[in-house]
């Protein structure tokens, strides 16, 4: 259910091809959600420009069903930036994250929504 996009400017072939499958592994971890249910895009190569420079930068929303919250998103936000940081080396002030807390009957899944599955 959790679902992570990055959008950047960084060349789509500069992105490592297991950086999704190392967000997933982050998200997990953070939001104590099981990687089964994990989704991670990285779009690279976007036009984008931070404060009229064309460095590095991107602008990411992470979607979930709860796990989210004032300090929550503290420890998400960190533990983002830093694989961020590290992957693609884009500096954690050219990059916002918007956190977004799906009621679970507005996230589909197997036919149905999460309000069904998780009861």
């Amino acid at each position: 259910m959790p679902h992570f996009r990055l959008e950047t400017n960084v060349p789509q072939s500069d992105i490592p091809a297991d950086l999704p499958a190392k967000i997933c592994q982050v998200l997990s971890k953070s939001l104590g959600k099981p990687i089964s249910y994990c989704v991670a895009t990285v779009v690279g190569g976007v036009a984008m420009s931070w404060g009229g420079s064309n460095a590095k930068c991107a602008q990411a929303t992470l979607m979930s069903i709860g796990a989210l919250g004032q300090e929550q998103n503290k420890k998400h936000s960190k533990a983002i930036f830093d694989l961020i940081t590290k992957e693609l080396g884009i500096a954690d002030d050219k990059m916002y994250i918007s956190f977004t807390d799906n009621p679970s009957m507005n996230v589909g899944y197997q036919s149905t929504t999460f309000h069904d599955i998780l009861g």
